[in-house]
């Protein structure tokens, strides 16, 4: 029998089979003689132990498709960043960092803004134009209302799906509006500091349809860019792409350099200067911590 490893606890795996359900595993001790660790994701076969406890033991490791470091998690199709477009405010630099890291990983990314009933049309629009002509496609919703959410369950169909952003933006709410196998906790936001309680502790793989799976990972507040290069940062700022052969020096950064077309794209409003501010933040952050190591 073969399925998924949507849960890994204190050497437990729990593995969904949609014929038959989940069951609690170990693993082979073959797989740590060998140093292969199972990941969440992990398709795997199973010997069945006892079918009645729905206890079995992984004997094997299917090829993986794909892996991500952060978090660490294997077979991912594609990645969800939610953020509110309201309460709290979206940090733009944060959700930015994101999309570098899934980039950096090849990891195709789809940005979701939830709270949309607390926004106007023109707020709408000023969030839209924040990453216009980046490559990334941009879902507005509202989990309260629950508008969007057939449009996304069509997103997420027949595919593996990861789901991050910070706290309190509605990630666990949007989880149990796509799928009604398990419900997540839910946590309000924070008067005082704007930021909601983390109610997903560990990633976890939720099956949703046949062939579908969403893995809702805990909230975060900060990302790190330590393992990409200062000099490497423009490959992840997609909407640079088609300007940076028309500069004038081979290798610009798109900083201080004279004739850059990247910068003259930026005055001319083909490149949202929120986001190219973002990246000057980000790469002298980047080349400041090379400096120093």
């Amino acid at each position: 029998m073969t399925g998924k490893i949507i849960k890994g606890i204190a050497g437990f795996y729990y593995v969904h089979t949609e014929s038959a359900g989940v069951y609690e595993c170990k693993a082979k001790g073959v797989f740590r003689n060998q140093k292969m660790k199972p990941l969440v994701g992990d398709n795997v076969k199973l010997e069945i132990l006892d079918e009645e406890k729905k206890l079995a033991t992984i004997v094997e490791l299917l090829p993986q498709k794909s892996r991500l470091l952060r978090p660490a998690v294997a077979n991912v199709d594609q990645a969800i960043v939610v953020f509110a477009a309201k309460d709290p405010e979206p940090n733009r630099n944060l959700l930015n960092r994101f999309l570098i890291l899934m980039t950096k990983q090849e990891l195709p990314v789809i940005i979701v803004f939830n709270k949309t009933d607390l926004i106007s049309e023109e707020e709408k629009k000023e969030l839209e134009d924040g990453w216009r002509n980046t490559g990334y496609e941009i879902r507005f919703l509202s989990a309260k209302k629950q508008d969007g959410i057939q449009e996304m369950q069509e997103i997420l169909k027949g595919k593996t799906t990861v789901m991050a952003g910070p706290s309190g933006v509605g990630k666990s709410t949007l989880v149990n509006l796509f799928q009604s196998n398990v419900v997540m906790e839910t946590g309000a936001v924070s008067e005082k500091i704007k930021r909601g309680k983390h109610t997903t502790r560990h990633s976890e793989f939720i099956w949703i349809d046949e062939e579908t799976y969403i893995l809702d990972t805990p909230g975060f507040s900060s990302l790190t860019l330590e393992e990409v290069a200062a000099e490497e940062l423009k490959e992840y700022f997609p909407e640079f792409a088609k300007y940076e052969d028309l500069c004038r020096f081979r290798g610009c950064v798109h900083e201080n350099e004279p004739d850059c077309r990247v910068k003259e794209a930026v005055t001319a409003g083909e490149i949202s200067k929120c986001r190219y501010e973002d990246y000057l933040l980000l790469y002298r952050e980047l080349k400041s911590i090379k400096k120093y190591k």
